[in-house]
């Protein structure tokens, strides 16, 4: 596996404890540790490792925002006048809290933003009001997500 250009080895175990953590994050160590057979140290020891290669960048919970209200996910293409726009678009994006993602794209956006919402009318407020009136924002398209059908990480 690469990561910045240096090469790190995983062997199975890294990849097992991996998949565990992968699959629930606040998996006990001890539990990994006896299913696999090591101590708890070594399992500390190896998480460490794979840290600090960057292989591991952190953990988080996830939110069903469906339960907080958010029932409109959509992806918005958003077309800039020109390219030197894109670090001031997106420092604009960055301050609207529905925006999930941002990626600078090839094709015809500069930028695909993942954005959630209450409903079709959060959505359209949003659009109206906070993304296409930034600066250097020529225009958007904006495509609603019926069910999202995959979410996962990569296999390892």
């Amino acid at each position: 596996m690469k990561i910045n250009q240096l090469q790190i080895e995983i062997d199975g175990i890294d990849k097992e404890i991996l998949r565990d953590l992968m699959e629930d994050a606040r998996k006990p160590i001890l539990q990994i540790a006896n299913k696999i057979g090591i101590s708890g140290a070594a399992i500390h020891q190896r998480l460490r490792k794979l840290e600090d290669a960057g292989v591991i960048a952190g953990s988080k919970f996830i939110i069903d925002y469906k339960v907080l209200g958010y029932k409109t996910m959509a992806f918005i293409g958003v077309y800039l006048d020109k390219a030197s726009s894109n670090s001031d678009a997106v420092r604009e994006l960055k301050k609207i809290p529905e925006v999930l993602e941002c990626h600078y794209t090839t094709g015809n956006w500069s930028i695909l933003v993942k954005i959630i919402c209450k409903d079709n009318e959060h959505l359209m407020q949003l659009l109206n009001k906070k993304i296409q009136p930034i600066d250097g924002v020529s225009r958007t398209e904006t495509f609603i997500s019926l069910e999202q059908q995959i979410e996962r990480q990569i296999q390892i």
